[in-house]
Formats: structure tokens, C-alpha cells, sequence
């Protein structure tokens, strides 16, 4: 059964791409409520396919590839409904296709695994909120992609393609800070949460994801403070934030890259 949804998923994604790019360029709001469409059941098959691969009778799987495919799914559900009410849909450009090769990588490595056993509740709650932050923040340094090419194409006075369809300048800004600021607020319970409920939060496997988060964390927090206090914006903000993010990525992604697949393969 997993193969069977391993393959609707990939392909409803990818069909939703290619809806969502010709709707963008030929500014047609019928392909657009395709994409939603197809998008929607490409989630909804996705779903299935987490739920048959994450719970197992040991603990929840997050292997490498699985928490990919975890966090892919949390990004793509919360970019979908943010796109029924908000002009964010230019950001499925890059988080549908990253969505489907997710997917494929589980179907390529389905050998490995990673549990974590159930836990107290606070350490059920810590998972949550970890992966919802990742979800936020990576919707947010998509964002900030999309921002800095849009900056640097007006910057040269050659608005053409998709960057004529994109909301202005201002507004896309306004939605990074708001993409960081929900995130930002996420990381912080998360963090707070896996002191209160890890053991020893530096002891874990690999001591480097919490450093790598806490120091994201700073990050992301002297980038709202700049905002605030200072205005920041543009270019500055973008740095900051993709800085933030690799951080990030780094922490979980990373420590789990040289744990699983380099120091301790399967």
C-alpha cells in the first residue's frame, strides 16, 4: 500500500506544479483552483502514506528521509492554507517539487529507521512543536528566495516572467516577518519544552543540535528586534534569515545526516 500512495502523492504534486506555473504565467484563476485541488489530494495522500511509515510498534520513525518527508508534508499543508486566504501561492513554485522528491526518497531508501520512543506528553509536545517551527521557518526561507530574486531582478529594472505576477515588494516582506515571527514564537516553546523534558538537552546523540538551535534562535530573535528597532529590511533581512534557517537545518537535519547515514548506517 505505501508504494501505491509513494506514487499518487509524487504525481498529484507534480501535476499541481505544472497547474500552479501555468496559472501563475497566464494569470488564469481556473488553473490556480486546479493546483488547489490536485494539491489538496496530493496532501491528503501524503497523510496516508506518513501515517503507514512514521507509527510503528517501536516508537515514531524519524529516519533521515521520513522526517524529510514529515516536515515537506508540515510546510505543504500550512503553505496550502495560508494560499486560500493570502497571495502566497508563488512559494509552491519551490515546496511542490521539493514535496515530491521528498516523497521519492522515502521510496528510494525505505530500509532505514530511527525511533523515538513515545515519550511523556512533553516530549510529544517538543516534537510537535519542533517540526510546526521548521514548517514556518523554511516556509519563510523559501519566502526570502523568492524575495531576494524579485529585489535583485527590479534592482535591474528587468521585471519579466513570473516576477511581474508577484505582489509587491512591500507586502512580500510583510509576509517574511510574519512567516518568522509565527515560527520565531513556535522554536521558542519547542525550546523551552526540550529543557523541561529531555533529560540532558546536550547529552542527546549529538550535542550540536541543540547548540545549532539555540544559536538559530538568537538569530531569528535579533532579526525581529532589527525589525522592530531598527527597520530592518531588504537584503539585510534576507541574510538574516537564511542564516537562521541553515542554522536550523543544520541542528536537526544535519546532526541526523552524520548520526544515521555517516557514523551509524543501517
Amino acid at each position: 500500500m505505501p508504494e501505491i500512495f509513494t506514487q499518487i502523492t509524487v504525481l498529484a504534486y507534480l501535476v499541481a506544479f505544472g497547474l500552479l506555473v501555468g496559472g501563475l504565467k497566464a494569470e488564469r484563476a481556473k488553473l490556480i483552483s486546479a493546483c488547489m485541488l490536485i494539491w489538496g489530494l496530493a496532501l491528503i495522500s501524503h497523510a496516508i502514506l506518513l501515517f503507514s511509515t512514521l507509527f510503528e510498534e517501536n516508537g515514531l520513525n524519524l529516519s533521515f528521509y521520513n522526517a524529510i518527508s514529515d516536515v515537506t508534508w508540515l510546510v505543504s499543508i500550512t503553505l496550502f492554507f495560508t494560499a486560500l486566504t493570502r497571495p502566497v501561492h508563488s512559494l509552491g513554485l519551490i515546496i511542490l517539487p521539493a514535496s515530491a522528491l521528498a516523497v521519492m526518497l522515502t521510496m528510494i531508501f525505505p530500509g532505514l529507521s530511527s525511533h523515538i520512543s513515545q515519550g511523556p506528553p512533553g516530549l510529544k509536545l517538543h516534537i510537535l512543536f519542533s517540526l510546526l517551527a521548521y514548517a514556518l521557518l523554511t516556509l519563510a526561507a523559501v519566502q526570502a528566495l523568492i524575495l531576494a530574486y524579485q529585489d535583485r531582478k527590479l534592482r535591474h529594472h528587468n521585471p519579466v516572467g513570473l516576477i511581474q505576477k508577484l505582489p509587491p515588494l512591500q507586502h512580500m516582506e510583510s509576509l517574511l516577518f510574519q512567516f518568522i515571527g509565527m515560527g520565531f514564537s513556535l522554536l521558542s516553546i519547542a525550546l523551552i519544552l526540550g529543557i523541561l523534558f529531555l533529560d540532558d538537552v546536550f547529552a542527546q546523540r549529538i550535542p550540536h543540535k541543540a547548540i545549532l538551535s539555540i544559536i538559530s534562535w538568537v538569530v531569528f530573535a535579533v532579526l525581529l528586534w532589527g525589525r522592530w528597532r531598527l527597520g530592518w529590511r531588504g537584503r539585510k533581512a534576507i541574510r538574516w534569515t537564511l542564516w537562521g534557517f541553515a542554522l536550523l537545518v543544520l541542528a536537526f537535519f544535519g546532526s541526523k545526516l552524520v548520526y544515521e547515514l555517516i557514523l551509524y548506517p543501517t
